[in-house]
């Protein structure tokens, strides 16, 4: 069978090697110069930076897709868990180190409450049980009706997780330190959330972090999109760069071309990696369309974000891999992310540092860094050049407070890239950096289909649909269409 694919995201590769495994002849057209969607990778005078994801989290996810191709992640790139998993900067001046020692991490959490330490124990003991009912019973599923949420396990077990209620308020019944709560709840923003939106089942994600660790893979997190491309070629999958599709043609009820400016080709189904949003609105007729504008304008969007690619030309060993500051007005950050009216640049925002140079040498000449410097913003913000260099420059301050020492002026190259760059490179809604949030009504089976409700031979996969947002979910999205599609062929 001939299959198109849109888009060379790791959900798109991971879909067509898959695909191309099981004998199919696939085709990637993607819109850049490069793969790799989000996980692109930005080089500049001996500088290298990952443009979008940074944390390798979920390594039993990477393990079980690698198994499908009789191979493992050490085949293409080598691994290293960090220590310290990450550092938090708190606004009172106080700097903590979550490490990859479990027992570090229950002494820390002592450290900030009576008990805290076992209260973590049981927490995280608690989670670990969940994430694995989760992963067996829940994630790796299609959802089509209500019905597919009901399992043996799920039914005698699932009850006892916590399926309602925010993260926010689970983890305050169980710590009442602010700091506690905080390492807890920061977690969230991997799935592009609020503590307050985020329904509790999310908590497995402390089980990710904590108990899963913090890993990085040398050479950054391009040397897995080179995995996947690699892969994919070996399977005899064609990717075709510079090819943005403009138009999805159908007949009757099946889709059968994909159109560039250059070129159309034809196919037997297609899989659409490209932002899912988009393509309903802009890239198919009306009448073939599952979710219309009004649906979308109705969703709760993941933040966008202001990205720094900065190199500067000292080392900054205040700073770890990871770095969080935590600002003092916590709620009112989430809440002129998600609730305001109108988006405005934050005033006083947390913001994430990642410092890959502290772990690899090799991605900035030698003596200096490379920062990749993330501040959250609400989807839908005006940016221009100026506005963009003002909230740099206030940002910049800040982390030299943070670091102390000065930060501006020491650039051997920047690049920022906001919320008007989401839109023109990936096409993404409204400039959301993420997709869709994980809200209670944006969970499995409430979240976009992976297969189209009108054409018979149209997929779709990403961060929009089941189970989400993330580099794992991506990957297990494409796997869930890969066994549809081969149950479908079967029959």
């Amino acid at each position: 069978m001939k299959i198109i694919v849109v888009g060379a995201g790791l959900g798109g590769l991971s879909a067509a090697a898959l695909l191309a495994k099981d004998g199919h002849e696939v085709t990637i057209l993607e819109k850049n110069s490069q793969p790799g969607g989000r996980a692109r990778v930005y080089t500049d005078k001996g500088y290298t930076f990952d443009m979008g994801p940074s944390w390798y989290l979920m390594p039993d996810v990477f393990e079980k897709f690698f198994k499908e191709f009789d191979a493992m992640p050490s085949d293409y790139y080598k691994l290293m868990r960090l220590e310290p998993a990450y550092r938090i900067f708190y606004n009172d001046g106080t700097t903590v180190d979550v490490s990859s020692d479990f027992e570090k991490n229950v002494k820390l959490f002592d450290s900030f409450e009576p008990e805290g330490g076992e209260k973590l124990k049981r927490y995280l003991e608690q989670a670990g049980k969940h994430y694995n009912l989760a992963m067996d019973e829940l994630i790796y599923r299609e959802y089509n009706s209500l019905l597919d949420l009901v399992s043996g396990k799920l039914i005698t077990e699932g009850l006892r997780m916590p399926l309602f209620g925010s993260i926010h308020g689970l983890v305050s019944k169980e710590f009442s330190n602010p700091k506690s709560q905080r390492i807890l709840e920061y977690s969230i923003g991997f799935i592009g959330g609020s503590p307050q939106n985020t329904p509790a089942l999310y908590y497995i994600m402390n089980h990710v972090d904590l108990d899963l660790g913090v890993w990085y893979p040398m050479g950054g997190i391009g040397k897995i999109v080179e995995a996947f491309v690699k892969l994919a070629e070996k399977n005899g999958v064609k990717i075709i760069y510079d090819a943005e599709v403009n138009k999805i043609e159908f007949k009757g009820k099946k889709a059968i071309k994909a159109v560039t400016s250059q070129d159309s080709y034809e196919a037997d189904l297609f899989i659409i990696n490209a932002d899912y949003a988009y393509a309903e609105t802009n890239l198919i007729d009306e009448k073939y369309v599952s979710y219309d504008e009004k649906y979308w304008e109705n969703r709760t969007l993941a933040p966008s974000a202001m990205v720094a690619y900065v190199g500067i030309n000292n080392k900054l060993p205040q700073l770890a891999h990871h770095n969080i500051y935590l600002a003092e007005d916590w709620e009112k950050g989430f809440d002129s992310i998600f609730n305001a009216k109108t988006p405005s640049w934050p005033e006083s925002p947390s913001y994430y540092v990642n410092v890959t140079s502290r772990t690899d040498e090799s991605l900035a000449p030698n003596g200096g860094e490379s920062l990749f410097i993330l501040v959250p913003l609400a989807v839908g913000l005006e940016d221009d050049e100026e506005s963009k260099e003002k909230f740099y420059n206030k940002i910049m301050k800040h982390l030299e407070g943070v670091v102390g020492e000065p930060l501006l002026g020491r650039e051997v190259t920047k690049r920022i890239f906001c919320v008007s760059d989401f839109k023109k490179d990936y096409n993404a809604y409204k400039g959301t950096a993420l997709g869709l949030s994980h809200t209670l009504t944006q969970t499995a089976i409430f979240r976009p289909s992976h297969k189209s409700k009108k054409a018979d031979n149209l997929y779709y996969t990403g961060h929009y649909n089941h189970p989400g947002i993330g580099m794992p979910m991506v990957v297990i999205s494409s796997q869930i269409i890969a066994d549809s599609i081969k149950k479908k062929m079967g029959n």
